[in-house]
């Protein structure tokens, strides 16, 4: 018995030893983790500013108010935010995390990505965001939001990237791609701040909730962030192409996609169309179905704007139509969207 007891008493001191040795690991885990946190958002939050934006309401003079975030990512002053955060701003200010307020000026915006880029003339050294490359992101990594919520300055939220490749409606309509789904809380004043990974490095612009939702959050894409901010700088303006008509998708009846073996069952109802625009000049008509361009099957306005873009303008192609149940072609040359 006492052999027993003796061996039941090394094997509850083994248990307990190792309990002891678990607890220590789980202590030091989040140590580690919080550790991480705190590098990541020291390394970030400098580059981070509150956007304060007025603008005149139409046909009144009172002036409307609202702010966002954005971070700088050069030296001399550049800042990305979101679009709907600086849109028809008539004046703007950047309050700095040391606490100096500048005026800001439009480089220039792009709504269909939901991206802007704006700048504060009079800096010359100011603490600019590494970027990171979004295109090798995993679910579940490491995600921490910095921003102005509410207008309280430099909030730190973290979390974890939820999900890849998701497509949100720009304000504009259109849907951006590539889009970041995460769970660190975003609030309103959160839009245009950086999501950044456990280095300090961006991945992505943080852009919108879900109202109701509860962890559910979105950033664009850095990639998308990058190639925009480039083309803002060097231009002004996001290039695409434009043909002028109003649509909705509808569907085809079975019958015609049975009769011509169409690739889709959906296509796009022209519902108007600008006067002399390039639809009106290739001959189409409100009514008509657009089903193909350039070859390649259309079954939404989605798909339309996806090939709509720089590369578009000015280039002639076939545009396939129904008309009734007969088929049409038109010679099609989109013009660059003002």
């Amino acid at each position: 018995m006492r052999e027993v007891e003796y061996l039941l008493g090394n094997d509850l001191r083994d248990v307990a030893g190792v309990r002891a040795e678990n607890a220590l690991s789980d202590a030091e885990i989040l140590d580690v983790y919080s550790t991480t946190v705190v590098t990541a958002a020291e390394l970030a939050s400098p580059s981070v500013v509150k956007i304060d934006v007025h603008a005149a309401r139409r046909g009144r003079r009172t002036e409307r108010g609202g702010s966002g975030s954005g971070f700088v990512f050069t030296p001399d002053g550049y800042i990305i935010t979101n679009s709907h955060v600086v849109h028809d701003a008539e004046r703007m200010t950047v309050a700095m995390p040391d606490g100096d307020v500048l005026t800001a000026d439009l480089v220039g915006e792009d709504p269909d990505t939901d991206l802007a880029v704006i700048r504060v003339g009079s800096a010359t050294s100011l603490p600019a965001l590494q970027f990171g490359a979004s295109h090798n992101l995993k679910v579940g990594q490491m995600a921490i939001a910095i921003g102005n919520p509410f207008g309280f300055q430099y909030t730190v939220t973290a979390g974890v990237i939820s999900a890849l490749g998701r497509s949100l409606r720009a304000y504009s309509g259109r849907l951006i791609d590539d889009v970041i789904q995460t769970d660190a809380a975003l609030n309103p004043g959160n839009s245009g701040g950086p999501l950044v990974d456990s280095r300090g490095r961006v991945i992505g612009v943080n852009t919108a909730t879900i109202a109701a939702a509860q962890g559910i959050c979105f950033a664009i894409a850095v990639d998308t962030a990058k190639f925009v901010a480039l083309k803002l700088l060097r231009e002004g303006r996001i290039r695409r192409g434009y043909i002028g008509i109003a649509g909705q998708n509808v569907a085809i009846p079975r019958q015609v996609v049975r009769y011509y073996n169409l690739a889709a069952e959906n296509g796009i109802l022209i519902i108007s169309m600008d006067e002399k625009s390039p639809a009106a000049l290739a001959g189409l008509r409100e009514g008509d179905i657009i089903i193909e361009y350039g070859g390649r099957t259309i079954s939404g306005i989605d798909e339309l704007h996806k090939i709509l873009t720089e590369d578009a303008v000015g280039r002639r192609q076939t545009l396939v139509a129904l008309r009734g149940t007969r088929k049409s072609e038109h010679e099609i040359i989109p013009l660059e969207r003002k």
